[in-house]
C-alpha cells in the first residue's frame, strides 16, 4: 500500500506516527493524569467503535502513517481489543501499545502471534506504598511482575516514569539501577500541565537535574550517550556495563517540536495535532456521514502550531490560563 499523500503541517513536518486512544476509562487513578473528582466521560455513542478505529487507521496508513501506538485511558480494557490488535497488525505498520501494565499477563500470546513488540508500561515508583498513593489503587506487584514477564519474553519494554518533585524524584537512581540486569528502557518524563492535575513549574524535575543526579551517582565517565532515533522524544543514556538504558523526555525544559511527527486521535474520534493544542478536528462525525476524511486530516494537521500548541514562550507555557485550556491527560490519550 503506497501513500496517496503525505500528511504535512505548514512548517513542512511530515506526520507518519499516529497515537490512537481507544478509551477514556482507566483502572488506575493517577493524580497527574486524572483529577481527584474524575472526569465526565463521553457517551458511548460518541466513541469510536472497533470498526471505526480500523477504518480511520486504514485511512491514515493510506496517507503515509508507518507507526501506530494504542493508548488510553487503559487500552487493554477496550471491548474487542483482541480484534483491534489483530486487524491493525495486518496493516503495513509498526504497532505498539502504552499501558499501565495491570492486564498484560493476559495478552502475551496475542502480542507474540500478532507481532507486537513495543510495549510501554507506566510505572512512577518502585515503592509499593507510594504506588498506591500515586495511582489510588493496589496493583504494584502485578505491574512489576508483568514488566519482568515481558522483558523475559523478549519484548521491547519501555517504562514511562513521570518524575515529580517531592513525589518520586528521590527514586531516579533506583530506576536507573533497575536497568542493570534487565533489558528495559526507563524514560523519565518531565511533569507536564493538563487540566485538573495541579501542575506548577516548581514541581518539574528537568532533564539537567535528572542527568546531574545520574552523574553524581555513577560519574559522567560511566554514562554513555546513546544515538537518538529519528523523531525520537527522549535523550537516551546507558550506564557502562548495564543491560538496559534510561532517557529523559524534556517537554517542559527543552521541547523537541522541530522534529515532531506525531498525531493524536482521541477516543471520541478527534485529531489533536499537538498534545498541548486546545483545538481539535472531528473525524468521527464526517466518517459516519460517509464523507472522505482525508482532506479533513490534511487541513487539521496543516494548521499545527510550530511549538507546544502555540505556547511559544515559557511565560505562556507556565500560565495556567493558557496551559489548562486543554483536556485532562486521560481524555487525550498518552
Amino acid at each position: 500500500m503506497s501513500p496517496t499523500s503525505q500528511i504535512k503541517d505548514q512548517f513542512g513536518r511530515v506526520h507518519d506516527y499516529l497515537r490512537i486512544s481507544l478509551t477514556e476509562r482507566c483502572n488506575l487513578r493517577c493524580f497527574y493524569c486524572m483529577p481527584v473528582e474524575g472526569i465526565e466521560l463521553s457517551e458511548k455513542s460518541h466513541l469510536m467503535s472497533h470498526e471505526e478505529v480500523i477504518a480511520i487507521a486504514k485511512t491514515f496508513v493510506e496517507m503515509g502513517v508507518k507507526k501506530i501506538r494504542l493508548t488510553g485511558g487503559e487500552p487493554l480494557i477496550k471491548k474487542n481489543i483482541e480484534k483491534i490488535i489483530t486487524e491493525l497488525t495486518q496493516l503495513p505498520i509498526n504497532l505498539g501499545i502504552t499501558t499501565n501494565g495491570i492486564l498484560l499477563d493476559n495478552y502475551v500470546e496475542l502480542f507474540k502471534a500478532s507481532g507486537v513488540k513495543d510495549v510501554n508500561i507506566s510505572l512512577d515508583t518502585l515503592d509499593k506504598r507510594k504506588f498506591e498513593e500515586i495511582t489510588r489503587r493496589d496493583y504494584f506487584d502485578r505491574v512489576v511482575n508483568n514488566i519482568n514477564l515481558y522483558e523475559a519474553n523478549g519484548f521491547n519494554v519501555k517504562i514511562n516514569n513521570v518524575i515529580i518533585k517531592g513525589v518520586n524524584d528521590n527514586e531516579i537512581t533506583d530506576f536507573i539501577e533497575f536497568t542493570k540486569d534487565k533489558n528495559v528502557a526507563i524514560r523519565f518524563i518531565e511533569f507536564m500541565p493538563f487540566d485538573g492535575n495541579k501542575w506548577n513549574n516548581e514541581k518539574v524535575i528537568t532533564f539537567n537535574e535528572i542527568l546531574s543526579v545520574a552523574e553524581e551517582k555513577y560519574g559522567s565517565e560511566n554514562i554513555i550517550k546513546l544515538k537518538s532515533k529519528k523523531n525520537g522524544t527522549a535523550k537516551n543514556f546507558q550506564i557502562k556495563g548495564y543491560k538496559g538504558s534510561f532517557g529523559v523526555i524534556s517537554t517542559v525544559s527543552n521541547p523537541f517540536c522541530d522534529s515532531c511527527n506525531r498525531i493524536r486521535l482521541t477516543a471520541n474520534g478527534r485529531i489533536k495535532n499537538c498534545l498541548f493544542s486546545s483545538s481539535e478536528t472531528n473525524l468521527l462525525t464526517p466518517l459516519r456521514n460517509g464523507e472522505d476524511i482525508k482532506p479533513i486530516i490534511i487541513d487539521g494537521i496543516y494548521h499545527k502550531k510550530q511549538v507546544r500548541g502555540g505556547m511559544t514562550s515559557d511565560k505562556d507555557f507556565f500560565d495556567p490560563e493558557k496551559n489548562a485550556n486543554n483536556r485532562t491527560m486521560i481524555a487525550i490519550g498518552g
